[in-house]
């Protein structure tokens, strides 16, 4: 669990330095509710950019940001609900929104999760050590900035593969950034750049969200609190909140699930995953480009055992299906189809994860026949803002001339796998445990889990 033995000399330094730059630190209560953030705090934010690396943007990591770049307040929860229109199920689809947290990603939250408890208990001492944050993506983004608001040094490591505009707003933030080999599914290389580090002899700290139940914590206080007051808001006399959906990724936002299953027992926690790296499906792996999922191995803050179900999107999918909400031809064409025109200029609310968890959810919903007065929430982690530059690229590999046909083909296709096929499903439940050993997928997973964080370095 979380350690929080007192290191008095360090935590000395780590003070004196909040004081010489007039950080304050906010608490998971203020985050879970900014109408206790004091009054002279909200006033000096109104100057205060939502990205702008200025310590005060600490009381903006929370689900309840003004969504608006500059000067922003709070409010309620950010959230969107995906009509039948474009989901093609009569269930309720609701995703919390994660584009107005700073650095327009959520992690952000998770990574605060990781190095205050540290601070505040003076394990990590600003003044001397640097804090390392290896990610596929927005968690080092989340750590360097959060590292830079805490005066704190960085260094983010992720893989080469990741977009472009992951890159170009880290070398303006973190200390130092560190490319490693491939691509989304190379976990295992921005580990063994860990343990390089670590024995480099540096004063340094590695916070690896993989194992880190800071992250599990935040997601499980703050996210979770979130999606209850989503459903107290939404739910009328005759609805049923059935589950969430999430990628592993971390194993964090899926905590959220943990928090929900306690007020909701009957509810299902869905864990999804690339079909190209199926590692919960069937001990599989291999590449994929759903960006920020995380994959080939399982957290070890992953609480494996309340998983009710496994899912595996394909990234063609996801992929087309951001063409489709993300050009001018391809929302005319939803439009033409019946999505509301205010969904519609909603869509660029998902990135490349968000898309995927929506999949999920859908997916979800259709195998265990779901009908309107059913809910299902997710998360859209980030949003198209990080992947602009992926457009672009497409469009280069692709043309504009086969968009539409082209991203039809594949999103139909997944669409009908979702009715019609269960072979990308995997449920966790009571009657599997009474199959043979080898047939029991819960054992499988948490066995996998224990095996893995026995045997890979780094973790």
């Amino acid at each position: 669990m979380i350690d929080l033995t007192i290191n008095p000399k360090q935590l000395e330094r780590a003070v004196q330095r909040a004081r010489e730059r007039d950080i304050i630190i906010p608490t998971f209560a203020q985050m879970k509710d900014p109408k206790l953030v004091p009054g002279e705090i909200k006033a000096r934010l109104k100057g205060v950019g939502l990205w702008d690396v200025n310590s005060l943007n600490l009381f903006r990591i929370t689900w309840k940001n003004e969504p608006t770049a500059q000067g922003g307040g709070f409010g309620g929860v950010n959230y969107v609900e995906l009509p039948s229109s474009l989901t093609g199920v009569p269930a309720r689809i609701i995703a919390l929104v994660g584009k107005w947290f700073p650095t327009g990603a959520h992690k952000v939250g998770a990574s605060f999760g990781c190095l205050v408890p540290r601070l505040v208990t003076g394990q990590f001492d600003p003044t001397t050590q640097k804090a390392v944050w290896p990610s596929t993506g927005n968690y080092c983004r989340g750590g360097a900035y959060d590292s830079a608001l805490l005066a704190c040094e960085s260094i983010a490591i992720l893989p080469e593969g990741m977009s472009k505009e992951r890159f170009e707003w880290l070398a303006s933030v973190a200390g130092e950034t560190i490319k490693t080999p491939g691509s989304e599914s190379n976990v295992k290389e921005i580990f063994d750049k860990c343990w390089e580090l670590r024995n480099s002899g540096q004063d340094l700290m590695i916070f690896n969200q993989f194992d880190e139940f800071g992250n599990y914590l935040w997601h499980y206080e703050v996210t979770g609190h979130a999606m209850e007051e989503v459903l107290q808001q939404v739910m009328g006399p005759n609805d049923r909140y059935r589950g969430m959906a999430s990628a592993t990724g971390s194993a964090g936002t899926i905590a959220s699930g943990d928090y929900m299953k306690q007020l909701f027992p009957g509810s299902k926690i869905i864990a999804s995953e690339a079909l190209q790296c199926p590692t919960l499906l069937e001990n599989g792996y291999g590449a994929h480009r759903i960006e920020g999922i995380g994959d080939k191995h399982v957290p070890w803050i992953h609480n494996s055992k309340n998983t009710d179900m496994i899912v595996a999107i394909d990234d063609n999918a996801v992929v087309n299906i951001s063409r489709l909400f993300n050009e001018e031809s391809g929302r005319a064409f939803l439009v033409e189809q019946g999505v509301p025109e205010k969904i519609v200029g909603q869509l660029d609310l998902m990135g490349f994860s968000g898309i995927s968890n929506v999949l999920s959810a859908i997916k979800a919903a259709k195998y265990y026949e779901m009908g309107e007065n059913d809910i299902m929430l997710t998360v859209l982690t980030d949003s198209m803002e990080l992947y602009r530059s992926r457009i672009h690229e497409m469009r280069e590999e692709c043309g504009l001339e086969v968009e539409i046909g082209a991203m039809l083909f594949v999103a139909e296709g997944e669409r009908r796998a979702h009715g019609n096929s269960n072979v990308r499903v995997v449920t966790l439940g009571v009657a599997n445990r009474q199959l043979r050993r080898a047939q029991r997928p819960l054992e499988r997973v948490h066995q996998l889990a224990v095996g893995q964080k026995a045997g890979v370095p780094g973790f």
